[in-house]
């Protein structure tokens, strides 16, 4: 654990700080989790540009599982080991796919992403001018979700408008 390092941190808990970091943590994990199955089971129209952004939205939040762990080891506790563990100390939780339908898994991963955003925007509160280190990784993290939201928007759009078009033109 950094001595130094963590006697910059004021006005929190690191106790604190450890037990909401490894909530996100938590919510990473299942989220890469239910990014790659979904990019397994997704059904439908332009399934191919949905699993591409699947599968890079997968290997985001594995990165930012292992941004979470190691600055959970740096302030002296201990990541969470359980799989079990992270569907009962999730924010987030894990949504099961229930319709492999192009447009409900997309519906689904950014229901997601606005929980995560929600998430960050609150460690980024919590931090901000307390826990510079933290700030910085919330803040990286954050950036990504939103724009992980927009990505997933934007091709959910795109493929409920194409249906829309095309619906119109069997008439």
């Amino acid at each position: 654990m950094a001595r130094v390092g963590n006697s910059i941190i004021k006005g929190l808990e690191i106790s604190e700080i450890i037990k909401l970091l490894n909530k996100a943590y938590a919510d990473e994990w299942l989220a890469h989790y239910q990014y790659f199955i979904e990019s397994k089971v997704i059904k439908g129209i332009m399934k191919d540009a949905a699993i591409v952004e699947l599968n890079q939205h997968a290997a985001d939040e594995l990165r930012h599982a292992t941004m979470l762990a190691d600055r959970i080891i740096q302030l002296g506790g201990t990541p969470l080991l359980s799989p079990k563990e992270w569907m009962k100390k999730s924010n987030c939780g894990y949504d099961e796919p229930k319709d492999f339908d192009v447009v409900s898994i997309l519906k689904d991963a950014i229901k997601g992403e606005q929980c995560a955003i929600n998430t960050y925007s609150g460690l980024l509160e919590l931090t901000k001018g307390k826990d510079i280190v933290t700030y910085d990784i919330v803040s990286q993290i954050l950036a990504d979700e939103v724009a992980h939201e927009e990505d997933l928007q934007a091709l959910h759009d795109d493929i409920t408008e194409f249906i829309k078009d095309l619906k119109k033109s069997m008439k």
